[in-house]
């Protein structure tokens, strides 16, 4: 008789987070057992349903699969679920009785959020703990993928989740007894390798046996050989320091069963693809590849073809309301007048954490100083900045003690912190992907967020491929007006007083009642001393809360209307063709020239009249150099051996530096302040 067989298969399926309703029949088979493919589902909550009758010839199979239409946009490459062929091997019918057991499972709840993927309980708990209850979309579409051991290309902007999207299966995987690294990550800069470090360890907060290493320059090497040797599962890393570690024989990747590239795309940009390929060619044959990036350019998408097998390819497109969460704005303003325009924008955008992106490390200094003059608690992140001074920054930033960052773009990649509310992009990103990477600070994980973006005029033209590359237009707006500034400060005093009216959360000890019993007996006391009324008293600690400055800004306005205007005078009659004194040479200083108007500052240039210099010579090298709008630059007084130019208020240091270099009629202008 033969014998009659068990097929458990059934059982991976659940696993992976299906749910299975079966009613399964099993009989006599001569042959062997039965196989189960199963190669992908189109979405996590798919059901399925299997039933296989046999009888003495043939063994027929039935599988129906329903997936839940997902509201999210998601184009991955085509995944399905195979129909699940039982075929045994034919034998001769059999004359004896059939006898047939048949077992009926009632049909499974659908599991709710992350618990419909099959983790295990551990990580099901530390995700309830950081408040993940439903999976994003790329979440949805790559968890159950990667869960499969297949190779994956993930194109989705910053802030969707794709980091929990990549590092939960990668850990449901992971075989805690082995010591040797099982789960490599490279990250393009070293704040975006502790960022993902950090996820890795909050979602296996329950799992102590598993152990996360962030590497990266600027850290102790000795440490990091030290932890890599007491053993690590997962490491994180920038590449060049795992390419240290790799020729140090420091980091052993025998055993490694995935490797995970985020943000590609930006490692692209930091010219580390070479290092990238170096790396992949040293890996095991057998491993599983993850690709996240955020655009998909052509050499990005030639390492995907040429070292990922049979990917699948996932696309999370942002959906209108999802963009509409970063609302995008535009500032147009003359280069010299930036920083004022900067910290009139920080006065009326009430923001709780804000990012500045600065292009160069000199310029994020020359911002920050100006903002800590005038009051705001900011911080610096550029490349001079030491590695543990740039954790306890971020650390800062987290806590609110600081509320400002000003940073470069390499600086502040892979930052996540919650608060930030506002991305203000000082100067115009290279690229757009730089530009979609830096808004990315904000609003993410479905918070709201706001970007400002600083253009001089000349810059104007790139805004139109900036809007292409996030797919809405970038609203224009206006630098704020003292009116606006004014209300915002009003609003903001009157929300601290309707705040201090509340009541006080005391301590065990009732300090803050005591406290508040000493200033009602001070207001009792000065009042009697003083004969004031409650009126006067209240008006007085209005004032001291107010501080030393004013609390109106009453400062001169005319430049922010000034790009776009003409003034009359001697600038106007030079530019305008047809104007009074066009064409004819200017011997001499204007007579009656007066000093230089309230929001302008004059410069001293040594090149006059003997060096054949043209007004013309002067706006085109000034404008080019400084970014300014040639409007915008008033007026201009040629003498025999030097001129002397009036130019907005407010240049940076930088760009001052710059002009005293610069050379016009082949001589060096050594630009110095006029003191009058």
């Amino acid at each position: 008789m033969a014998r009659r067989r068990h097929h458990p298969p059934f059982a991976r399926v659940q696993r992976w987070g299906y749910r299975v309703s079966a009613g399964l029949s099993t009989k006599d088979f001569p042959g062997p057992d039965l196989p189960l493919t199963h190669t992908a589902c189109e979405s996590f909550e798919s059901s399925v349903e299997l039933r296989a009758t046999t009888d003495h010839a043939a063994t027929t199979s039935s599988v129906t699969a329903s997936s839940a239409t997902d509201s999210s946009a998601v184009d991955h490459g085509s995944v399905d679920l195979s129909a699940l062929d039982l075929v045994p091997t034919a034998t001769e019918a059999s004359p004896e009785a059939i006898s047939t057991t048949v077992i009926e499972l009632p049909a499974a709840t659908p599991a709710p959020g992350f618990a419909a993927f099959g983790f295990a309980p551990e990580l099901l708990e530390a995700l309830e703990a950081i408040g993940y209850q439903e999976p994003s979309p790329i979440q949805k579409a790559a968890i159950p993928e990667l869960l499969l051991g297949r190779d994956l290309v993930g194109q989705a902007q910053t802030g969707t989740g794709k980091t929990a999207a990549f590092a939960l299966p990668l850990l449901a995987g992971l075989d805690p007894a082995q010591r040797t690294p099982q789960v490599l990550v490279l990250t393009p800069t070293r704040e975006l390798a502790i960022q993902v470090a950090d996820s890795f360890s909050s979602y296996a907060a329950k799992l102590p046996q598993l152990r996360v290493l962030p590497i990266y320059g600027g850290s102790d090497f000795r440490e990091q050989i030290a932890r890599l040797k007491r053993g690590v599962q997962i490491v994180v890393g920038t590449p060049g320091r795992v390419m240290d570690h790799m020729r140090q024989g420091t980091l052993d990747l025998s055993g490694l069963r995935s490797l995970v590239l985020d943000e590609a795309d930006e490692m692209l940009r930091m010219g580390f693809i070479d290092d990238v390929e170096w790396v992949l060619g040293q890996l095991p044959e057998q491993r599983q590849v993850v690709l996240f990036s955020a655009t998909m350019p052509a050499e990005i998408r030639r390492i995907s073809h040429q070292y990922l097998n049979n990917p699948a390819e996932i696309t999370i497109r942002t959906k209108g309301s999802d963009a509409s969460r970063i609302r995008q704005r535009c500032i147009t303003v003359n280069g010299p007048q930036k920083l004022e325009a900067l910290c009139r924008v920080l006065e009326a955008e009430s923001k709780q954490g804000v990012i500045i992106f600065a292009r160069t490390k000199a310029i994020t200094v020359t911002v920050a100083e100006e903002l800590e003059a005038r009051g705001y608690d900011v911080a610096v992140l550029n490349g001079d900045v030491a590695q543990n001074q740039r954790e306890r920054t971020i650390e800062r930033l987290k806590s609110g003690t600081v509320d400002v960052l000003v940073a470069t773009d390499v600086a502040a990649r892979g930052l996540d912190v919650e608060r930030i509310s506002l991305v203000i992009n000082y100067d115009i990103p290279f690229d757009a992907e730089a530009y979609v990477h830096r808004i990315g600070r904000t609003g993410r994980a479905g918070r709201n967020g706001d970007a400002i973006l600083f253009v001089t005029p000349r810059e104007r033209r790139f805004v139109n491929g900036l809007e292409r590359a996030v797919g809405r237009p970038i609203e224009p707006m206006e630098i704020p007006t003292n009116a606006t500034i004014n209300q915002n400060r009003l609003d903001r005093l009157r929300q601290r007083l309707t705040a201090g009216l509340e009541p006080q959360a005391e301590t065990s000890s009732g300090v803050r009642a005591e406290e508040r019993a000493l200033l009602a007996e001070m207001l009792q006391r000065v009042g009697q001393e003083s004969g004031a009324g409650f009126e006067q008293l209240a008006l007085a600690a209005l004032q001291l809360a107010v501080g030393d400055q004013p609390l109106l800004m009453q400062g001169d306005e005319s430049w922010l209307r000034q790009g776009g205007q003409q003034r009359d005078g001697r600038r106007g009659e030079r530019l305008a063709p047809g104007g009074p004194g066009a064409g004819q040479p200017r011997r001499g200083p204007r007579e009656q020239a007066g000093p230089p108007e309230a929001n302008m500052e004059r410069f001293r240039i040594e090149v006059g009249w003997r060096d054949r210099v043209k007004p013309g010579n002067i706006v085109g090298a000034i404008a080019n150099e400084a970014g300014l709008n040639g409007r915008s630059i008033g007026r201009i007084q040629i003498f025999d051996a030097h001129s002397l130019v009036d130019l907005p208020k407010g240049m940076p240091e930088d760009v001052f530096n710059g002009l005293q270099r610069l050379r016009v009629m082949n001589r060096e202008l050594q630009i110095s302040r006029v003191r009058e």
